[in-house]
């Protein structure tokens, strides 16, 4: 069974569904997404995540903020307004991942050329139009660098970090799409899960993800890494990304900065996969991506579970920044940067 992370139910006036993250795997439970108020909480309790699914949540929800004006019966001018004031909850719900931003302000041109006089359903029409589009793009680029990934992933075993397939984006994943494609594709090969701490992506929704296509998995701590790789078994790691820089400067889930390292040390290519709107060409380097600081409590308590005194600070920073240099090569719809420079990203985005 290949997973899916959201849905539409409904035409206009429907609402947006999502998989309920936090309680995989152990529980599987749509959220049931009616306004804006509850997507955007979805996305800050990374119920949703993933820099291309948070960013297809964000369009989605602009059209739930349409169907709020509906509802609320609003006059044109006030339907358009309150559009426009979602969209900016939406478009800030998580600062990092460039995608959310990048799909609202995508929604907001959709509805840029409708006249003034243009009523809520007129808006509503118009966004989910928008929104369905990008989800099904995110489909196809998935499929793509799936493709395009396979087609350079060395033979052998592969390591991958945090959550990168049908979960982190609306279509077979980036990362975790490439390590599909291979395997579907008929080559078999040892596949590693680092857990990722605090809060297990890895473990409880990359492992979830493989079991459920059929796909053997060995989950391990994070600071194991070092060793494994040491022994030989790992040919290549590969992770997603939620913020490329023009340099090629990486942002993605904390740790992956540390197995960057790790896979240089030992001599392992390191692969980053990620469709070309997680690219932000107007930062020249990762020392201006924004990382967001998350909250204590999950790293002290992590999924509940007391694991430090309550008098004890916590540093829980949600990603970190890979320097373009550590990475072999950076796989996209449109192929393969390889080398990662300033110059090749232009020319493989132009594709």
């Amino acid at each position: 069974m290949i997973p899916i992370s959201l849905r539409w139910v409904g035409e206009a006036t429907g609402h947006l569904e999502l998989i309920d993250q936090t309680l995989l795997p152990a529980q599987f439970t749509w959220l049931t997404c009616r306004d804006v108020p509850t997507v955007v909480e979805a996305i800050k309790s990374l119920r949703v995540r993933g820099a291309p699914a948070i960013g297809i949540a964000g369009a989605y929800g602009m059209a739930v903020a349409a169907g709020e004006a509906i509802r609320g019966q609003m006059a044109a001018s006030h339907a358009r307004a309150h559009v426009l004031a979602r969209a900016e909850e939406l478009a800030t719900a998580r600062p990092t991942a460039v995608n959310l931003r990048w799909a609202v302000e995508r929604c907001l041109r959709a509805i840029d050329g409708l006249p003034a006089e243009a009523d809520a359903p007129a808006l509503a029409e118009a966004l989910l139009t928008e929104a369905r589009a990008i989800h099904d793009e995110d489909r196809r680029l998935c499929e793509a660098i799936g493709r395009h990934g396979a087609s350079v992933l060395p033979e052998g075993g592969v390591l991958t970090h945090c959550n990168t397939g049908a979960l982190a984006t609306g279509g077979a994943g980036t990362a975790l799409a490439v390590i599909t494609a291979a395997w579907d594709s008929g080559r078999r090969f040892e596949v590693f899960a680092d857990e990722t701490r605090p809060l297990f992506q890895g473990a409880r929704l990359t492992a979830w993800e493989l079991v459920q296509r059929g796909i053997p998995v060995t989950v391990l701590c994070d600071s194991a890494a070092a060793h494994l790789l040491k022994t030989g078994r790992v040919a290549a790691c590969i992770v997603g990304a939620d913020r490329i820089t023009a340099n090629g400067d990486t942002a993605n889930k904390i740790g992956t900065y540390g197995l960057a390292l790790l896979a240089e040390a030992h001599g392992v290519p390191f692969f980053v996969a990620a469709p070309s709107s997680t690219f932000d060409l107007s930062l020249e380097t990762g020392a201006e991506i924004p990382i967001e600081e998350r909250a204590a409590a999950e790293v002290l308590r992590p999924l509940g579970a007391v694991a430090a005194p309550e008098a004890a600070k916590a540093f829980n920073p949600a990603f970190d920044v890979t320097p373009a240099r550590l990475i072999r090569g950076i796989i996209t719809e449109n192929g393969v940067v390889s080398p990662v420079t300033r110059e090749r990203i232009r020319e493989v985005l132009s594709t």
